[in-house]
């Protein structure tokens, strides 16, 4: 199979004196060629840079464009800003605007594209950047108004369902969201917002071969949003691809040299490399917290003990290791007999009652007597976890842990945390700082 000839960036950038959307297309095909391209692309800015020094007027503002529009492409916005304001036309409007809209200055990208819509870009690409923009600062009714005007773009526009498959996210409309993306994607398969999208759905359901495999194909098709360089880069370090995961939180770091949280991923990473890790411990971590989630309606129980286990509000077999005897018998119609009856059911999974409380996997607090707390109290202990938003990673992490609860996670010892793979410093020093909006720290601190 012959290779396909790489685009010839210094030709296209340099040599060529226009710039128009033909050429936008040429850069992205040419950095999705991967390679080199993308330091050729950083050399040939180099070559714009003193062109723009020894140029004036109409020619200094083409470089101006040309070296806007690939500092864009690049992920420099800061510098697609600066360099897409001295330029001048059409292009140059439309690509400020989002550079400005990546870089959340919404008013000002507003204007931009109103420019560009006053200078003749095309007027729905305009419409569907604008509907982006009120759907960012949070107005979705008047997002929604802007592409129900749209509609006639559904037939072959991968911006408007991406668009509109955002506003179905805002209202927490999964599925159709994921619809509206996979549409966006099946008409555009280099859409990196919709790629991005799906990707994060993906990760989010656990399904990490999938997220790779789309956020990977982000990469390919710039600008390459900074979201997608760490979430890949939080699942590399999942499947131990420790390289490739420095690799990603470097081109973060060449894009924006101050962002800490990238530094902080990165020192993780490297710090990983050389942690010893025991794939059977972890396997075996694994089955047994398969049984610990199986739920407890599985089992032939009584009427009597299976009400009682649904009045304590015991669900599965891995609640029941977290209780202790005279909790159970102090339930409501709860003898000696479905004691004797849960037991055997714990036993044929090799786990017993109290298990858990003997070997300190779960705090104390969760099972004070209820009146040492107060409903309020109670209420915000027993929030999800999910309410924190945590990232990836931290997320990651508190599900291998089995959190589930506020009141889980403040139990447990920042040391306990931090033993668990991929936790680090960045994760532990974002959950203390979630848990503070709830006046709540972890058991230690």
């Amino acid at each position: 199979m012959v290779e396909p000839m790489m685009i010839d960036l210094k030709a296209l950038l340099i040599e060529r004196e226009d710039c128009d959307a033909g050429t936008v297309q040429q850069l992205r095909n040419a950095l999705a060629q991967g390679g080199a391209q993308y330091r050729t692309l950083r050399d040939v800015t180099d070559i714009i840079h003193k062109k723009i020094e020894a140029s004036t007027g109409a020619a200094a503002k083409r470089w101006q464009l040309k070296l806007g529009i690939a500092s864009f492409l690049l992920g420099y916005t800061a510098q697609a800003v600066e360099h897409l304001k001295q330029a001048e036309g059409t292009l140059a409007s439309f690509y400020l605007g989002r550079a400005l809209a990546s870089r959340q200055d919404y008013d000002d990208a507003l204007k931009a594209f109103e420019k560009a819509e006053k200078l003749g870009y095309t007027a729905s690409q305009v419409q569907l950047q604008r509907a982006g923009i009120y759907r960012q600062k949070g107005d979705l009714p008047q997002a929604r108004s802007l592409l129900a005007k749209l509609e006639q773009q559904s037939s072959h526009n991968a911006e408007y369902h991406f668009q509109l498959a955002s506003c179905h996210l805002g209202d927490g409309e999964r599925l159709n969201a994921v619809k509206h993306l996979e549409k966006a994607v099946e008409l555009d398969p280099g859409h990196t917002n919709a790629l991005f999208q799906l990707a994060h759905a993906n990760d989010l359901a656990g399904n990490d071969d999938e997220a790779i495999q789309l956020y990977e194909r982000c990469l390919k098709h710039p600008p390459v949003h900074v979201g997608t360089l760490k979430n890949l880069g939080v699942l590399y370090e999942d499947h131990e691809k420790y390289d490739k995961a420095e690799e990603c939180y470097r081109r973060v770091l060449a894009a924006d040299p101050t962002d800490e949280q990238a530094r902080l991923f990165h020192k993780d990473a490297q710090a990983s490399r050389n942690m010893y890790y025991s794939p059977e411990d972890e396997s075996a971590f694994s089955q047994f917290s398969q049984v610990l989630e199986i739920p407890v309606t599985d089992f032939e129980l009584s009427v009597r003990s299976r009400n009682c286990l649904k009045k304590m509000n015991i669900k599965t077999l891995g609640d029941l290791t977290r209780v202790s005897e005279p909790q159970l018998l102090t339930s409501k119609n709860f003898g000696e007999t479905s004691l004797t009856e849960i037991k055997e059911m714990l036993t044929s999974k090799g786990l017993h009652i109290g298990q858990s409380l003997e070997e300190g996997a779960q705090n104390e607090m969760r099972f004070r007597p209820q009146q040492a707390l107060s409903e309020q109290e109670q209420a915000v202990l027993s929030k999800p976890v999910s309410e924190l938003n945590l990232s990836v990673r931290a997320r990651k992490c508190t599900n291998r842990l089995g959190i589930n609860t506020l009141g889980d996670l403040v139990n447990r010892t920042a040391d306990e945390l931090l033993e668990s793979k991929n936790f680090g410093m960045t994760s532990l020093s974002e959950v203390r700082e979630k848990l503070q909006t709830y006046g709540l720290s972890l058991r230690g601190d």
